[in-house]
């Protein structure tokens, strides 16, 4: 016997996640349109499989305190951003997923207007992803497939940083955004000062120290 039950009735604990295998761009659309965007999962399609994540609250604060850190940077150095958080994006037929985070930073005049989902063969993919890898692993591949230029995924205490190079993510002791920065060392810093002194106070300092 099958049973189908309506994908909004279905509720997943914090820290699960469903995978659906062989689904094709439109089935991904109408699940997510069922779905609704006022939700806490996250949805990632890549070439006919979805994942549908819902974080942990650990996985909630390093990305948030991350960027907190990437706006005081940008900021001081009088650079115009917007920040996307988890929009969809999509690459028709291929790929769509919500980062935990993510910046526009030299496109950020052509996206002001943009409500909704972005399809990026219409506009520039954002700047810079920024990824908490607490609940699952990030899909780089599917990252590649949108052409975002820099990941920066936080795992383990640790982040690493992802260019995009011909098609594919490197990892690199430096990004394309801060490159004069060791982001790693600074965001390892911070966040360890957030956990002592509380992310509002961490912040204010931070931004104070590039004055």
């Amino acid at each position: 016997m099958v049973v189908t039950v309506p994908l909004n009735r279905i509720t997943l604990r914090p820290g699960s996640a469903i995978a659906i295998a062989d689904l094709d761009w439109a089935a991904f659309q109408r699940i997510a349109a069922e779905l609704g965007d006022d939700r806490h999962t996250r949805l990632t399609y890549y070439q006919g499989q979805l994942e549908i994540v819902s974080p942990l609250a650990r996985h909630e604060r390093p990305h948030r305190l991350i960027g907190y850190l990437v706006t005081a940077l940008l900021d001081a150095r009088d650079l115009d951003w917007e920040d996307f958080g988890s929009t969809r994006f999509e690459r028709e037929n291929l790929a769509g997923l919500e980062p935990d985070t993510c910046f526009y930073v030299a496109n950020a005049d052509r996206v002001r207007d943009c409500q909704g989902r972005v399809d990026v063969d219409q506009y520039p993919p954002p700047d810079l992803a920024i990824e908490a890898d607490v609940t699952s692993k990030t899909s780089l591949a599917a990252y590649a497939a949108l052409g975002v230029p820099e990941v920066w995924i936080y795992a383990d205490g640790l982040l690493k940083i992802f260019v995009l190079e011909a098609g594919q993510y490197q990892p690199r002791d430096r990004g394309l955004l801060f490159p004069d920065l060791d982001l790693p060392a600074i965001v390892a810093a911070q966040l360890a000062k957030a956990q002592a002194i509380g992310s509002a106070r961490t912040i204010r300092e931070f931004r104070q120290s590039l004055q």
